[in-house]
């Protein structure tokens, strides 16, 4: 097994590598030795995904779905475990992964931006290899360093978002049930889109539309 092939199986399915990591030498939580990769949503996953079974069949936790039996099919094939930041609690400690794989940040907003997709950042999965791949060496410079104005940090309307308070759940939850709050129900939110790395994700309205009533429920 190479670090090459999981990249190509992974893009095969819709899924990207979104980092990679060895436990071991980094201090990742809950894991032994090894090798980390960790996967999640770019341009090609919304086409795979919506001609899929859990996208037609109007059943709770689509996307979940999807990526239990993806992820799940991916590590069965390469003899690793698959590991899902949902499903709890207890929850696995995907944050804490992302930031010590070297492609994931904290942003001025206090949420994490990735080096590829920005603030759009959504990890599905992980496979986890007892042997130690040889993986590539991340950047280790958030995006954040070299935006220009940094667009996120006012987008919010409600001003939710900022890295010098909690994220304020009930101001964002209470504007989205507004008539503004529909464009990001619709379009996703706003913050997010306004990242420029966010187009790396290449997502459309109708995944933003679906993430947000996951997140939304009306």
């Amino acid at each position: 097994m190479t670090y090459s092939r999981v990249v190509a199986a992974a893009k095969a399915v819709g899924l990207e590598v979104m980092g990679a990591l060895h436990p071991a030498e980094c201090g990742a939580r809950q894991l032994d030795g090894g090798t980390l990769i960790l996967l999640g949503t770019g341009a090609a996953f919304w086409p795979v995904f919506s001609a899929s079974q859990e996208a037609q069949d109007a059943q709770p936790h689509p996307i979940d779905r999807w990526s239990t039996r993806v992820v799940g099919n991916l590590a069965n094939t390469y003899l690793s475990k698959a590991l899902y930041p949902f499903g709890g609690p207890p929850y696995a400690p995907f944050i804490d992964w992302a930031l010590k794989s070297g492609r994931a940040f904290i942003s001025p907003t206090g949420m994490m931006v990735h080096d590829t997709v920005g603030l759009m950042i959504s990890y599905r999965g992980a496979l986890h290899f007892a042997k130690m791949l040889d993986i590539p060496i991340p950047q280790s410079v958030s995006p954040c360093e070299t935006c220009i104005g940094q667009p996120c940090v006012p987008a919010c309307p409600v001003g939710a978002l900022g890295d010098k308070a909690p994220y304020d759940v009930a101001a964002c939850h209470k504007y989205l049930d507004t008539v503004p709050g529909k464009d990001c129900m619709l379009h996703g939110c706003a913050t997010r889109r306004a990242c420029p790395f966010s187009q790396g994700a290449g997502r459309g309205h109708d995944q933003s539309t679906l993430h947000m009533k996951a997140f939304h429920p009306t």
